[in-house]
């Protein structure tokens, strides 16, 4: 639109010249082409044009733009920003910026051979140089704008991606040890039931308790909340390791902690236990919590790993991968290998408090995942 704004204004003072009919014919055509060439030199992504195409079109600007001052005289010099912007917006900055300066200096020219003041051609020099930055912005303004709205899309197409992440890491978060407990307790059950019927009733009541957490903890995740407390998953992780004849050394002096803290806390308790089930034949596993200056520090040590590492699961995952990544989230960390006598450790080191989130009063209940 402005494009055919200034056209129509520049067509308007060439026909109040009082040409002859052919001559404002040519004059309409030509400017027909300057428009249509102007709209090739501002499509977006005209300056990564193969140099010879760019150019061809300036050329072909650059002759339209000169050789009907020869007829229309000072009216026609309008046409100059036009090629101004155009040379801005396809050729490098340097020369670009040249030329600029240097088409609007030329546009001195037609209004003192037309023997008119000095006034008449300063104002067409710095009316070229302004219409050739405009051209130049608006230009540059659509690629912003439209930058922008890839961006957006960008962003909510990560955003999705996010959230199915966060989805998968909760969900193996809290379901892998859930799914390990049952698949034990069921084998234990299976194996109580001819000699112990009695402790086996008593093992199917766990693995029904553990199904009805596991769902709960499906709908959590789903409606993007998950509390977690990390006293019954160490009561939890104490109770499976002892049904899988593992002898259980727990030390918790670590009380109130800080709701986002606990909750990490916790899933790593998960995990750990987790492992030790699935990758190892551990007889003993030591799970601590202390506080140090201004951190919390959990550990989860177990014997009986082979050579000094994890056995490879078909069904592993990248539980603490997931755990690192949380525990970073909230300016913790996360340390796990192999100790001297065919031992692993998980460490989870996290800050005893955290700062409230900005305009947010501290929770209650509920509340969401950290992002």
């Amino acid at each position: 639109m402005a494009l055919l704004s200034y056209l129509f204004i520049t067509a308007l003072n060439v026909i109040s010249t009082g040409l002859s009919p052919a001559a404002d014919v040519g004059a309409i055509l030509a400017l027909v082409a300057v428009f249509l060439i102007q709209l090739r030199h501002s499509a977006p992504g005209a300056g990564r044009r193969p140099g010879r195409e760019r150019f061809l079109t300036l050329g072909a600007q650059m002759l339209l733009t000169y050789l009907p001052i020869l007829v229309y005289h000072a009216q026609w010099g309008a046409l100059g920003g036009f090629l101004s912007g155009s040379l801005l917006l396809l050729l490098p900055p340097r020369p670009a910026w040249c030329l600029y300066a240097a088409v609007g200096l030329s546009m001195f020219l037609p209004p003192l051979l037309d023997g008119r003041s000095i006034v008449d051609a300063v104002y067409l020099c710095q009316s070229t140089l302004l219409t050739g930055l405009i051209v130049y912005g608006l230009t540059h303004l659509a690629e912003v704008i439209q930058e922008v709205h890839d961006a957006h899309g960008e962003l909510a197409r990560l955003a999705v991606v996010r959230e199915r992440l966060r989805f998968a890491r909760d969900l193996h978060d809290l379901l892998g040890f859930s799914l390990s407990a049952i698949t034990l307790k069921s084998e234990l059950v299976h194996r109580l039931i001819p000699l112990h019927p009695e402790r086996a009733v008593q093992e199917v009541d766990d693995i029904l308790t553990i199904s009805r957490q596991s769902l709960a903890d499906v709908r959590r995740v789903a409606s993007g909340f998950r509390n977690m407390s990390l006293a019954q998953e160490v009561t939890s992780a104490e109770s499976v390791l002892n049904a899988a004849d593992v002898t259980v050394e727990v030390e918790v002096s670590v009380r109130d902690l800080d709701r986002r803290v606990e909750n990490v806390l916790a899933a790593v308790v998960r995990e750990a236990v987790t492992n030790v089930l699935r990758h190892s034949k551990a007889a003993h596993c030591a799970i601590r919590l202390v506080a140090e200056p201004g951190t919390i520090v959990l550990s989860v040590v177990n014997d009986g790993s082979p050579a000094g590492g994890r056995v490879p699961s078909e069904h592993g995952g990248n539980g603490l991968e997931n755990l690192a990544l949380r525990l970073r989230e909230i300016g913790g960390n996360l340390t796990s290998g192999a100790l001297p006598g065919g031992t692993f450790r998980v460490r989870a080191v996290a800050p005893a408090a955290l700062p409230a989130p900005a305009g947010a009063e501290r929770p209650t209940g509920a509340v969401p995942d950290p992002p």
